[in-house]
C-alpha cells in the first residue's frame, strides 16, 4: 500500500499541525471540521503561524478544506484518516462509525488522542476494523517535536503498523516509537509525572518558581522553560484535564496519584482566567508599570505577583548531575528529590509499560527536548551512588537488579526505535577524543565527526581548535543538541571586553577566520549537518563547509548587527562572494555588496532550507533532510560520493567599487535614520558593515584577496566591540534574550 492522500478531521492546534506537516512532505491532505469556515481559518493560521509550521508558505496549496457534512465523501479516497477532534469519547465514537462506513478497504484510521486508551476508542468496532485502527500521538508543535507515538493492540495488522511507522519516519521526519496501550503511553507518562514532581517538590520545599525553573531546566538537561514556565506554555487548564485523565485511568497503587491532585492555587488560577500564555498569564505574567512591560512571577505562598528575578546557581557551562544533586543547599536537595523520583518512576514502568527502557529516554528526548532521559541520568550518576545516597530510597525491581549486579555501566544500545545509523548509536562505539572542553572529536570509519557541546553550542577558541584538529580527515560537523550553533559565545567575548583586552578578542576572531578558512581549503571534504539554530558564527561554519546537509527545521542567518557587531568569521566575505556569482552582479559591480548589505544589515534569517535558498544561505549543491536521524547517513553518503578526485575550491578575488557603492549604502542608512528605524548606533554599525562590503579604500580596478576581506571584517569587529553601545547591546541580549535598539 501507499499513502498518497490523507484526511485530517479536526482543525484545532493538533489537527492543523498534522495537516501542515503532511503539506511539508508534499502529501495532499484535506482538513475537515464542523464548518468549512473553521477549516479555512485554520488554514490561514497555519500560514501566519510563529514559529512557522510550513517549511515553505507555498506548501499550503497541498491543503484542501471542507466540512464533515458536505465533504465527508473525501474519506473514500483517503489512504489514511487522522481524527483530531475534541477529547470526548461519544463524539469520537460517532465519528468512527461514519468513517468506517465510508472509508475505502485497507485504509488506516488513527486518533491523535493523548489521554483516551485505544481499547476504549475502538470498543464499538468490529475485529476487522480494529486491525486498521491505532493511535498516532503527535507532539505539539508537530513540525518541531520529533516524537510520534503509535499505540497498537495485538489485534492490529502488524505489517500495516510497521508500514505507518516507516512512512512517518521517511516522509514526516518523525522519531516513531510503538507503544503499548497504557495511560499516557511513554512520553506523557514520564514527562507529565516529571513536571508534577518538580512542581509539588517546589511547593513542599518552599522554593520560588524562578528557583525551581532554574534547577529543573538546563542544569538537568531540560529546556530552560523549567516546570512553571512549561505549565504556562502548555496551558494550566489543559494540564489539569490531562491530570484528571491520569487519575481516572491509572490504578490507585501508582505513585502518580501522589502528585496528580489539583492544588488550590491551580484551581484559582484557572477560575480567574490565568491559564498560562494563552490567557492573562499563569505562574508568570507580563505586567505594565510606568509604560514598561515587566515579567512577574507568582509567589507560591502569598499568591501575589512580584517582578521576576534571575537565579544564578553558580554552575559552569557543563551539565554535571552528580555535582548538582550533591550540593548541600536547597538547590541540590531539590534537584535530588526531583531526579531520584523521576528515575524511580521511569524504572518502575519496565517491563509492564515497555520492555525497552531506552525508549523512555528517547521519548523524553524527542517529545520533551530533554538532553538525557531518566536512564541516561541514572547511568551518569552511577547505580551505586544512586542507591547509596539516600537510605530512605525505596528501590524497585529494576534498580535492585542493577545494584546487585554491581555493574559500572548498564546502558545498552541507544535509539533502538530506528534502524538508521545515527550519531547517538555511533557515539557508543567510535573512538572519541574528549580532551577539548567545547567539542568532542569521534573517529569513525574513514572520517571524523565533530560535536559541539557548549550551551546552545556557542563557539569559542576550543571549538575552533577541535575543527582544526579534525580537518586531517574528511569531516562531518553534527550534534544531538537542540541547536547546531547559536553563534560565537558572547559571554566569552565579553569577558575580554570587560578587561579591555582587545588583543585577545582580535586573536580569537583571527583564529576563527583561519580555522574556517582551513575547513574551506583543506584537502578533505567537510560536511556540516545542522538542525535547529545555525546563526552568526554557527552559520559561518556552514558557509565555509564544502556541503551542508540540513534538517528542514534549521534557522540560518547572520544576525550580528542586532548585537552591534558584523560577521567577522568569514561570513560577510563568503556571502559577498556567493552573491557576486549572480547574473545581475556580472553587469553591476555594486549589486552583490548592496544585496549582502541588506541581508546582513537587517539580520535576515530563514526558517527552513527552502527559505534559505533565495538568500544564498544554502546552495543547490546542499541537501535538505526531513528526518533528523538521517543527517549523519546522508552526510556519509555525500562524502562517499564526492571524495574520489576531490579538490578544494580556488581562492576568490574581489573587485569592489569602494566609496561609490558605500555612498549608496550610506544613503540607505540616512533614510532609515530619518524614519527612526535605526538610531545612532545602528548608523555606526551600518557604516562599518558598508565599509567592509565596499572593499574599504579601494576602486573597482583594484583586486582584493580573501585575506584582504578578512582583515576588513576583523578590523570592523574589533572597533565595534570596543564601543560602549555595542557592549550595552550584548549585555542586554544576554540578560533578556531581546535586542536593544540604541
Amino acid at each position: 500500500m501507499n499513502i498518497k492522500n490523507v484526511v485530517v478531521i479536526g482543525s484545532g492546534t493538533m489537527g492543523s499541525g498534522i495537516a501542515a506537516q503532511l503539506c511539508n512532505a508534499n502529501i495532499p491532505v484535506t482538513l475537515l471540521d464542523l464548518k468549512t469556515e473553521i477549516s479555512e481559518k485554520a488554514k490561514k493560521k497555519i500560514i501566519e503561524s510563529r514559529p512557522p509550521l510550513l517549511i515553505d508558505k507555498n506548501k499550503i496549496n497541498n491543503i484542501k478544506v471542507g466540512n464533515i457534512e458536505e465533504d465527508f465523501d473525501i474519506i473514500k479516497k483517503a489512504d489514511w484518516v487522522v481524527e483530531a477532534v475534541v477529547e470526548r469519547i461519544n463524539i469520537k465514537h460517532n465519528l468512527y462509525e461514519k468513517i468506517l462506513k465510508t472509508r475505502k478497504k485497507d485504509s488506516i484510521i488513527s486518533s491523535n488522542t493523548s489521554t483516551i486508551p485505544l481499547k476504549i476508542l475502538s470498543e464499538k468496532m468490529s475485529d476487522e476494523d480494529k486491525k486498521d485502527f491505532c493511535i498516532t500521538h503527535f507532539f505539539n508543535p508537530v513540525r518541531y517535536m520529533g516524537l510520534l507515538e503509535i499505540v497498537s493492540e495485538d489485534i492490529n495488522d502488524e505489517k500495516k503498523i510497521n508500514f505507518l511507522k516507516n512512512f512517518c519516519e521517511e516522509s514526516l521526519g518523525k522519531g516513531v516509537i510503538i507503544c503499548k496501550d497504557t495511560p499516557g503511553f511513554l512520553g506523557n507518562r514520564v514527562g507529565v509525572y516529571a513536571m508534577q514532581v518538580a512542581m509539588t517538590e517546589a511547593i513542599k520545599m518552599k522554593l520560588d518558581i524562578e528557583e525551581a525553573d532554574a534547577v529543573f531546566g538546563r542544569p538537568m538537561g531540560i529546556p530552560k522553560t523549567g516546570v512553571f514556565g512549561l505549565y504556562d506554555l502548555i496551558g494550566i487548564d489543559l494540564m489539569a484535564d490531562v491530570l484528571k485523565s491520569f487519575v481516572k485511568e491509572l490504578p490507585k497503587s501508582d505513585v502518580f496519584h501522589e502528585v496528580a491532585e489539583e492544588t488550590p492555587l491551580i484551581k484559582n488560577l484557572i477560575e480567574t482566567g490565568y491559564t498560562g500564555r494563552k490567557g492573562k498569564g499563569g505562574f508568570y505574567r507580563m505586567n505594565k508599570k510606568d509604560g514598561k512591560k515587566i515579567l512577574e512571577a507568582i509567589n507560591l505562598i502569598s499568591k501575589d505577583y512580584f517582578p521576576s528575578k534571575k537565579i544564578d546557581l553558580n554552575i559552569g557551562e557543563k551539565i554535571n548531575l552528580k555535582e548538582l544533586v550533591s550540593r548541600n543547599d536547597k538547590y541540590g536537595k531539590y534537584a535530588w528529590s526531583v531526579i531520584s523520583k523521576i528515575i524511580l518512576y521511569a524504572s518502575s514502568l519496565v517491563p509492564n509499560v515497555t520492555k525497552d527502557y531506552n525508549n523512555i529516554d528517547e521519548a523524553m528526548r524527542l517529545g520533551f527536548n530533554w538532553t538525557k532521559g531518566p536512564f541516561e541520568m541514572l547511568e551518569e550518576l552511577g547505580v551505586k551512588f544512586f542507591v547509596e545516597k539516600d537510605s530512605q530510597l525505596k528501590s524497585n525491581k529494576f534498580i535492585k537488579e542493577l545494584y546487585e549486579k554491581k555493574t559500572e555501566t548498564f546502558y545498552e544500545k541507544r535509539q533502538i526505535y530506528t534502524n538508521l545509523e545515527t550519531l547517538g548509536k555511533i557515539k557508543q562505539s567510535a573512538k572519541v577524543n574528549k580532551n577539548n572542553k567545547s567539542a568532542f572529536i569521534y573517529d569513525h570509519k574513514d572520517y571524523k565527526i565533530v560535536e559541539f557541546n557548549t550551551k546552545a553550542n556557542t563557539l569559542d577558541y576550543d571549538s575552533m581548535d577541535a575543527l582544526k584538529k579534525a580537518s586531517d580527515k574528511n569531516m562531518i560537523i553534527i550534534n544531538e543538541g537542540m541547536q547546531f550553533s547559536a553563534g560565537v559565545n558572547l559571554n566569552y567575548v565579553m569577558d575580554f571586553a570587560k578587561e579591555k583586552n582587545w588583543k585577545a578578542i582580535e586573536k580569537f576572531i583571527h583564529h576563527f577566520q583561519m580555522t574556517c578558512k582551513q575547513l574551506k581549503y583543506c584537502n578533505n571534504i567537510v560536511v556540516s549537518a545542522p538542525s535547529g539554530l545555525a546563526l552568526g558564527g554557527g552559520f559561518e561554519v556552514l558557509v565555509q563547509s564544502d556541503y551542508v546537509v540540513a534538517h528542514t527545521n534549521i534557522v540560518t542567518g547572520l544576525v550580528e548587527t542586532i548585537v552591534g557587531l558584523i560577521p567577522a568569521g568569514g561570513g560577510t566575505t563568503n556571502m559577498l562572494w556567493r552573491w557576486m556569482q549572480a547574473q545581475e552582479a556580472k553587469k553591476d559591480p555594486d549589486f552583490a555588496p548592496q544585496k549582502v548589505f541588506d541581508i546582513i544589515g537587517y539580520g535576515k534569517t530563514a526558517t527552513s532550507p527552502i527559505e534559505a535558498m533565495p538568500f544564498k544561505f544554502l546552495l543547490e549543491k546542499d541537501k535538505s533532510i526531513m528526518n533528523r536521524n538521517k543527517l549523519l547517513s546522508a552526510s556519509q553518503d555525500l562524502i562517499d560520493e564526492k571524495k574520489d578526485g576531490y579538490k578544494p575550491p580556488k581562492q576568490p578575488t574581489f573587485k569592489l567599487s569602494g566609496s561609490q557603492v558605500r555612498g549608496k549604502m550610506f544613503q540607505t542608512l540616512e533614510k532609515l535614520f530619518k524614519e527612526k528605524k535605526i538610531l545612532e548606533h545602528g548608523m555606526e554599525v551600518g557604516k562599518k558593515l558598508a565599509f567592509v562590503l565596499s572593499g574599504g579604500n579601494t576602486t573597482v580596478n583594484k583586486e582584493l584577496s580573501e585575506d584582504d576581506m578578512y582583515a576588513l571584517e576583523l578590523d570592523a569587529f574589533v572597533k565595534l566591540i570596543e564601543m560602549k553601545k555595542t557592549q550595552a547591546r550584548i549585555k542586554h541580549t544576554l540578560s533578556t534574550g531581546k535586542p536593544l535598539v540604541n
